[in-house]
C-alpha cells in the first residue's frame, strides 16, 4: 500500500512539477501545514476520548456496563465465557462511543479467547461487528469536520447512526444466516 501511495504522489508532483513550477513548494508546504493541524486536531481528541475510557475503567463503569451487556452477548456470540464475552462487550461499547484505538486490543484479547476455545462463529460475529462498527458518537470524525473548519460538525449523528445500524444488523444478519446453511451441509 506503501508503494501504491508513493507512487501517486510522485506522479502528482511530477505532474505538478511541469504545470507549476513556481506554486509546487508553496503548495507542498500548505498541505503539510494543514496535516499537521488536522493530526493535532486527532491527537487531542483520541486524548480526550481515550483518557475517558480510562476513567470509565478505573471507576469500574466499564465491567458495570460490560455485565449488563452479557446475557444478549452470551446469545449473540453463541459463547458462555465470561472473560470473553466481556473483551467483546467492552470491545462493542468502546466502537459505539467512537473511541479510537481502545476498541483494537480488547477485540484481539476476545478474538483469542474465542478461537482459544474453539468458537469461530464468535470470532466470526466479533469480526463483522468491528467491520461494520455501529457508533453512538463518531467522535473521530466530528474531530476531522471540527479541525476542517465545519459549521457545525455534529450534524453526522443521525445519519452514521443509521448508516451504521443498517450495515451491522445486514453484516450479523448474514453470518447467522451463512453459519446455519453451513451446518446443514455439514
Amino acid at each position: 500500500m506503501n508503494v501504491i501511495f508513493a507512487a501517486v504522489f510522485l506522479g502528482a508532483a511530477l505532474i505538478f512539477l511541469f504545470t507549476d513550477a513556481e506554486g509546487f513548494l508553496p503548495a507542498l508546504l500548505a498541505g503539510a501545514e494543514r496535516a499537521a493541524g488536522v493530526c493535532l486536531a486527532l491527537l487531542a481528541s483520541y486524548c480526550v476520548w481515550l483518557g475517558f475510557f480510562k476513567v470509565l475503567e478505573r471507576c469500574a463503569l466499564a465491567d458495570k456496563l460490560s455485565r449488563a451487556l452479557l446475557p444478549a452477548a452470551g446469545r449473540l456470540f453463541r459463547s458462555r465465557d465470561a472473560r470473553a464475552l466481556s473483551l467483546a462487550c467492552q470491545n462493542i461499547a468502546a466502537n459505539m462511543l467512537g473511541l479510537p484505538g481502545a476498541p483494537t486490543p480488547l477485540g484481539v484479547a476476545a478474538t483469542q479467547k474465542f478461537l482459544a476455545a474453539r468458537n469461530g462463529y464468535a470470532a466470526e460475529m466479533l469480526l463483522v461487528l468491528n467491520a461494520t462498527s455501529l457508533q453512538l458518537l463518531p467522535t473521530t470524525v466530528i474531530a476531522l469536520r471540527a479541525a476542517a473548519g465545519s459549521a457545525s460538525p455534529a450534524d453526522i449523528l443521525l445519519p452514521t447512526l443509521l448508516a451504521s445500524l443498517l450495515s451491522t444488523l445486514l453484516g450479523a444478519a448474514l453470518l447467522f444466516l451463512t453459519h446455519k446453511i453451513g451446518r446443514r451441509r455439514t
